[in-house]
């Protein structure tokens, strides 16, 4: 197989529990060179909230009415902040791949250049969206005039890196902060007001409802063009299949994992 020739995973679509099981199988096969550089699209089925690794669960994260309304909650591998994950309106990406395969060393420039795939797929729609650094407080994101539309974390082990993130189609921000923590001694509405004014979604930039499967076809064009890379599609190996159903039952299920963030299982 030629070195531009990456795998993809077609859109698929998982709890959040076996989303990121998969996630970090597809990693361990990398870090053993047991398959290629993988990126990977998927929806969240129930809605899950999602944490990052060091974060404090409850600081995070409104348990209570996760449970009321059927809402997993889970914890990456990867850091980051918590964040909310709508079946109807994101696409998840994940990246896995070898640094020397890019030959890019430098951390934030392996933001940039994945982040400028999905700029690059945007721009199909007709809209010029920007790479966001970040800061100390904030992984490195994607807005459109100033608003958040996708955001994205990492985890680095043996010179492979997992990079996943969201892209926003359909957003329900009363939806997403009624299971987030944010501003606690702020009103609602008040939240709400705030949030508008930061986060947006392709639905609201162009003004009328997208299709997934488009925008997935758009998003692997993305990535082809800026990476230099040919897609082609194929399915998980045994093995990741095997860890996967192995991190599921042994980690990304358990309270220990997800309250805690312990595990007798890892990398």
């Amino acid at each position: 197989m030629k070195l531009n020739e990456w795998r993809l995973i077609k859109l698929e679509t998982y709890n959040g529990f076996m989303n990121m099981a998969i996630d970090e199988a597809i990693l361990i096969a990398r870090i053993k060179n047991l398959v290629p550089n993988t990126i990977r699209f998927y929806r969240w089925n129930p809605s899950a909230v999602s944490i990052g690794r060091f974060q404090n669960i409850h600081n995070e994260v409104n348990i209570e009415s996760c449970e009321k309304n059927g809402i997993d909650i889970v914890r990456r591998v990867t850091g980051g902040g918590a964040v909310y994950h709508d079946y109807n309106g994101e696409i998840t990406y994940s990246i896995v791949f070898n640094i020397n395969d890019l030959n890019i060393y430098d951390n934030s420039r392996i933001y940039n250049i994945i982040c400028n795939c999905l700029i690059e797929a945007i721009k199909m729609f007709g809209i010029n969206a920007d790479f966001n650094p970040g800061d100390y407080k904030n992984c490195p994101n994607i807005t459109i005039n100033k608003r958040k539309i996708s955001g994205s974390a990492q985890f680095y082990k043996n010179n492979v890196i997992l990079q996943h993130g969201t892209f926003l189609i359909n957003v329900n921000l009363e939806k997403m902060f009624t299971f987030l923590k944010v501003f606690p001694n702020k009103d609602f509405k008040d939240i709400i007001s705030i949030a508008k004014r930061k986060i947006t979604s392709l639905k609201e930039e162009l003004g009328f409802e997208i299709k997934f499967e488009e925008v997935y076809e758009k998003l692997i064009k993305g990535f082809e063009k800026i990476l230099n890379i040919k897609l082609y599609e194929d399915s998980l190996s045994s093995y990741e299949k095997e860890i996967s159903e192995k991190l599921y039952r042994e980690k990304y299920i358990t309270k220990e994992w997800n309250f805690e963030g312990k595990s007798y299982i890892d990398i």
